[in-house]
């Protein structure tokens, strides 16, 4: 049949049905998270060196994606081409590595022919595949064992098979993650790019500081207090009012010079204590920008004093700055 032939719903009823078969495959998948599951998560936690991924074929593919999970989830971890591996390149696996094996058959010729020089130099192997009574499942020291697996649409090319080792890959990597404790800081440091990123940075990153940093006495006259907000680098529009000891107190901004004006209280002979708003929301420099943007948002303010422990400002964070970098 050509494609003129074939109704809209005909084709999304194909789609739908691909997705009804591997949704079912996964939720009957649960069974095989046994001890062998645990047993697995501990030898990678506790394990000294590096996990190596290995699959032929499109599990080579799935393989690598689990590979750059844990990679980036605090497992060093790198992929490794089985028909590369039995060429040289079994010279990346060295003592202390781990080595997770996938191959939906568990007879794949570039898989079995891994077991023996691995066994050889004591490196342990883990499999995900159909059967634990297959060449590489009796090979393994411990086996995720999937059962018979009907690949959706024509059943020629691997589908429902690569889902779920895909998803047995993700819960293994999950589970490692965290057992070893792995944070969100730590996460992002292995993500400094992109919104994912930008996500992750904390305020000490994106705040304005040093020469950009409007401060002044509560003693400070009106006069000083806008000269600040206008001449201070960047031109903050706002200024932030201190003690004698340094710690933040009141906060002024553009809008409450406007509403200042708007109410004939104007005067120049105003010390900087007589029309500050006190105890401004605040944020600190460890927090992430987003809980910052939402602060923002929340109470409707255009900028947020950054303090230290002793309530000291030692930054400013600007809507303008977390508009540039795409937080809001």
């Amino acid at each position: 049949m050509s494609f003129s032939e074939f109704e809209p719903s005909q084709i999304q009823n194909i789609g739908r049905q691909v997705l009804r078969s591997q949704s079912a495959a996964l939720a009957s998948v649960e069974h095989c998270l046994d001890d062998s599951f645990v047993s697995m998560v501990e030898m990678i936690v506790n394990s000294p060196g590096r996990l190596v991924v290995t699959g032929m074929g499109k599990a080579g593919f799935i393989a690598q994606k689990i590979s750059a999970t844990f990679a980036s989830t605090g497992t060093p971890s790198l992929f490794l081409h089985p028909a590369d591996a039995v060429h040289g390149d079994l010279g990346r696996i060295g003592p202390g590595d781990v080595v997770l094996a996938l191959s939906h058959s568990g007879e794949t010729e570039e898989m079995t022919r891994l077991l023996v020089p691995l066994e050889r130099v004591s490196v342990p192997v883990l499999a995900i595949t159909a059967r634990k009574e297959s060449s590489l499942g009796r090979g393994a020291k411990y086996c995720l064992a999937m059962g018979k697996v009907e690949e959706a649409g024509n059943g020629l090319a691997p589908t429902t098979s690569t889902t779920l080792m895909l998803a047995l890959g993700d819960a293994l990597s999950m589970a490692v993650q965290d057992c070893r404790g792995f944070t969100a800081d730590q996460f992002a440091q292995f993500h400094p790019g992109g919104a994912l990123g930008r996500k992750l940075m904390k305020v000490h990153e994106v705040m304005r500081q040093g020469e950009m940093l409007p401060v002044l006495s509560v003693e400070a006259k009106l006069p000083e207090v806008l000269a600040v907000m206008t001449e201070t680098q960047g031109r903050p529009g706002a200024c932030m009012i201190t003690e004698k000891n340094g710690a933040l107190v009141g906060m002024f901004t553009d809008g409450d010079l406007r509403r200042l004006l708007e109410s004939n209280r104007f005067e120049a002979s105003q010390t900087a204590r007589d029309i500050m708003i006190p105890n401004p929301k605040t944020v600190r420099p460890d927090q992430q920008v987003t809980e910052a943007a939402k602060l923002l948002r929340t109470y409707h303010v255009d900028q947020v004093p950054v303090v230290d422990a002793e309530h000291r400002p030692v930054g400013l964070l600007d809507v303008q700055d977390l508009l540039s970098l795409k937080f809001l």
